[in-house]
């Protein structure tokens, strides 16, 4: 298989992962803190990657040294935006948090050719974006038009698809993802997360309050660790190895396709013709994006 299209599934497997995220916060978030809900993901994920490594014989490198980078992209990568997702989706439906998270792109197309010399934009960069947030735009159109959506929630949603693009910067400019043994740099930065998170949620929430928790909540915490986590993380860091942050950053277009899905799949919703017109344009801003559609013959046909 060519690399181009290896990436091209990698993307879509992580699409795949994160997809179902948004639907296992709004579940749990009603019986868990968000900051509690959020550490106890981070814990789920890092258990499982440092249980792979110990099977490996993969030993974590010396934390002094790469504390400070790790720390950082540890709380723009995951402790904050997963934390603003779980506040936001208190008040806000999931499958519009799945949707807003596509803003994303637009932040980490622009960073990056200010921020990466080896990243710039280009002329199907900047058209796959702006398909892209047409398609978007259609998907949210209902939303916007009925004013349904709560405006604290859209601002905790915008601030935590920045933070990604920030994360996706940030990786790639201070993290060496290949002097690390592979898993080692989403564990470590899982496991700071963790620590944090629950030190914030012992002084902000009050997590011991918790009295009962639904059988639904707890399998959305699994499903939160091990398929929105610990299996999101790996996909992730192979892209970044392989690939551009531009490139990456598009997994948040395709991400709101795997979201509609599950709402028709799990809870029975109807899609109407903007969902599937936004849908498709999401797609193809992708491809376009990074190369999988040419654009000079894609503008001739």
């Amino acid at each position: 298989m060519k690399a181009g299209a290896r990436n091209f599934l990698l993307l879509l497997a992580l699409a795949a992962s994160w997809g179902p995220s948004f639907l296992f916060i709004k579940v749990a978030v009603k019986y868990v803190p968000p900051i509690a809900l959020t550490a106890i993901r981070m814990a789920i994920a890092s258990l499982i990657l440092f249980t792979i490594l110990k099977i490996r014989g993969v030993k974590l490198p010396k934390l002094k040294p790469i504390l400070k980078h790790f720390t950082v992209s540890a709380l723009v990568q995951g402790a904050i935006p997963f934390t603003l997702f779980g506040v936001a989706e208190k008040t806000v439906d999931s499958s519009f948090a799945s949707i807003f998270s596509g803003a994303a792109p637009l932040f980490a197309i622009v960073l990056a050719h200010f921020f990466l010399p080896n990243d710039r934009l280009t002329k199907a960069k900047v058209s796959g974006a702006c398909v892209g947030f047409i398609g978007l735009f259609f998907l949210i159109m209902p939303s916007l038009i009925n004013a349904k959506a709560d405006i604290f929630g859209i601002i905790l949603l915008v601030i935590a698809a920045s933070c990604y693009s920030i994360a996706f910067i940030y990786a790639k400019k201070f993290i060496n993802v290949a002097a690390f043994p592979p898993l080692t740099i989403p564990t470590i930065q899982l496991f700071i997360s963790f620590v944090i998170l629950t030190a914030a949620s012992l002084i902000f929430e009050n997590p011991f309050s918790i009295n009962y928790i639904s059988l639904e909540a707890v399998l959305s915490l699994l499903g939160l660790g091990i398929i929105g986590t610990a299996i999101a993380f790996v996909l992730y860091y192979k892209l970044i190895a392989a690939t551009s942050v531009s490139y990456i950053s598009m997994v948040n277009y395709m991400v709101p396709v795997f979201g509609v899905a599950l709402g028709m799949l799990i809870l029975k919703e109807q899609l109407t013709w903007n969902s599937y017109l936004g849908g498709i344009l999401i797609l193809i801003g992708v491809m376009l994006a990074n190369g999988v559609i040419n654009l000079n013959k894609f503008i001739k046909n």
